[in-house]
Protein backbone atom coordinates (compact mmCIF):
# COMPACT_ATOMS: atom_id res chain seq x y z
CA UNK A 1 0.00 0.00 0.00
CA UNK A 2 1.32 3.45 -1.01
CA UNK A 3 0.57 6.53 1.08
CA UNK A 4 0.72 10.00 -0.44
CA UNK A 5 1.26 12.89 1.93
CA UNK A 6 0.19 16.14 0.30
CA UNK A 7 -0.08 19.67 1.55
CA UNK A 8 -3.35 21.56 1.84
CA UNK A 9 -4.70 21.87 -1.76
CA UNK A 10 -6.29 25.30 -1.23
CA UNK A 11 -4.69 28.32 -2.87
CA UNK A 12 -5.07 31.74 -1.32
CA UNK A 13 -4.73 34.81 -3.51
CA UNK A 14 -4.58 38.27 -2.00
CA UNK A 15 -5.50 41.45 -3.83
CA UNK A 16 -2.62 43.92 -4.31
CA UNK A 17 -3.13 47.03 -2.22
CA UNK A 18 -2.62 49.42 -5.18
CA UNK A 19 -5.59 48.09 -7.17
CA UNK A 20 -9.03 49.41 -6.25
CA UNK A 21 -11.03 47.38 -8.78
CA UNK A 22 -13.50 45.15 -6.98
CA UNK A 23 -15.72 43.91 -9.81
CA UNK A 24 -15.81 43.39 -13.56
CA UNK A 25 -17.82 46.59 -14.13
CA UNK A 26 -15.06 48.70 -12.63
CA UNK A 27 -12.52 46.88 -14.80
CA UNK A 28 -14.53 47.61 -17.94
CA UNK A 29 -15.00 51.25 -16.92
CA UNK A 30 -11.26 51.62 -16.32
CA UNK A 31 -10.51 50.02 -19.70
CA UNK A 32 -12.97 52.26 -21.55
CA UNK A 33 -11.60 55.38 -19.87
CA UNK A 34 -8.05 54.36 -20.70
CA UNK A 35 -8.95 53.66 -24.33
CA UNK A 36 -10.60 57.08 -24.66
CA UNK A 37 -7.54 58.83 -23.27
CA UNK A 38 -5.15 56.86 -25.50
CA UNK A 39 -7.32 57.48 -28.59
CA UNK A 40 -7.50 61.21 -27.89
CA UNK A 41 -3.74 61.43 -27.36
CA UNK A 42 -3.02 59.50 -30.56
CA UNK A 43 -5.40 61.69 -32.58
CA UNK A 44 -3.78 64.83 -31.15
CA UNK A 45 -0.31 63.45 -31.96
CA UNK A 46 -1.49 62.71 -35.50
CA UNK A 47 -2.75 66.31 -35.74
CA UNK A 48 0.62 67.67 -34.63
CA UNK A 49 2.45 65.42 -37.10
CA UNK A 50 0.18 66.67 -39.88
CA UNK A 51 1.02 70.26 -38.91
CA UNK A 52 4.73 69.50 -38.94
CA UNK A 53 4.36 67.81 -42.33
CA UNK A 54 2.50 70.87 -43.63
CA UNK A 55 5.27 73.21 -42.44
CA UNK A 56 8.08 71.05 -43.82
CA UNK A 57 6.39 70.42 -47.18
CA UNK A 58 8.02 73.56 -48.55
CA UNK A 59 5.12 74.41 -50.83
CA UNK A 60 5.14 70.99 -52.54
CA UNK A 61 1.58 70.34 -53.68
CA UNK A 62 1.57 66.60 -52.94
CA UNK A 63 3.19 67.13 -49.53
CA UNK A 64 0.65 69.77 -48.60
CA UNK A 65 -2.19 67.55 -49.79
CA UNK A 66 -0.94 64.64 -47.67
CA UNK A 67 -0.53 66.93 -44.66
CA UNK A 68 -4.02 68.37 -45.12
CA UNK A 69 -5.49 64.85 -45.30
CA UNK A 70 -3.60 63.89 -42.13
CA UNK A 71 -4.91 66.97 -40.31
CA UNK A 72 -8.45 66.31 -41.53
CA UNK A 73 -8.32 62.69 -40.39
CA UNK A 74 -6.94 63.72 -36.99
CA UNK A 75 -9.75 66.25 -36.48
CA UNK A 76 -12.35 63.66 -37.47
CA UNK A 77 -10.74 61.24 -35.00
CA UNK A 78 -10.91 63.81 -32.20
CA UNK A 79 -14.57 64.46 -33.01
CA UNK A 80 -15.32 60.72 -32.91
CA UNK A 81 -13.54 60.32 -29.55
CA UNK A 82 -15.42 63.32 -28.15
CA UNK A 83 -18.73 61.98 -29.43
CA UNK A 84 -18.02 58.53 -27.94
CA UNK A 85 -17.24 60.15 -24.59
CA UNK A 86 -20.44 62.24 -24.73
CA UNK A 87 -22.56 59.21 -25.63
CA UNK A 88 -21.11 57.25 -22.72
CA UNK A 89 -21.84 60.12 -20.33
CA UNK A 90 -25.44 60.23 -21.61
CA UNK A 91 -25.83 56.47 -21.23
CA UNK A 92 -24.47 56.49 -17.71
CA UNK A 93 -26.78 59.38 -16.73
CA UNK A 94 -29.88 57.71 -18.19
CA UNK A 95 -29.13 54.22 -16.86
CA UNK A 96 -27.59 55.29 -13.58
CA UNK A 97 -24.38 53.33 -14.15
CA UNK A 98 -20.76 54.42 -14.16
CA UNK A 99 -18.88 53.85 -17.41
CA UNK A 100 -16.39 56.70 -17.48
CA UNK A 101 -15.03 58.32 -14.34
CA UNK A 102 -16.55 58.12 -10.91
CA UNK A 103 -19.98 59.44 -11.80
CA UNK A 104 -21.36 62.91 -12.14
CA UNK A 105 -21.08 65.55 -9.50
CA UNK A 106 -23.64 68.27 -9.14
CA UNK A 107 -22.52 71.82 -8.57
CA UNK A 108 -25.07 73.98 -6.75
CA UNK A 109 -26.41 76.88 -8.74
CA UNK A 110 -25.16 80.14 -7.24
CA UNK A 111 -27.77 82.31 -5.58
CA UNK A 112 -28.24 85.82 -6.99
CA UNK A 113 -27.02 88.76 -4.98
CA UNK A 114 -29.70 90.55 -3.00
Amino acid sequence: MLKVLAADPTITLTKPSQINITDVGQLIAAGVGTLLIVAALLAFLYLVLGGIQWITSGGDKTGMEAARNKITHAIVGLIIVGAAWAIMILVQNFLGITIVGTGTTTVPFPKPFN
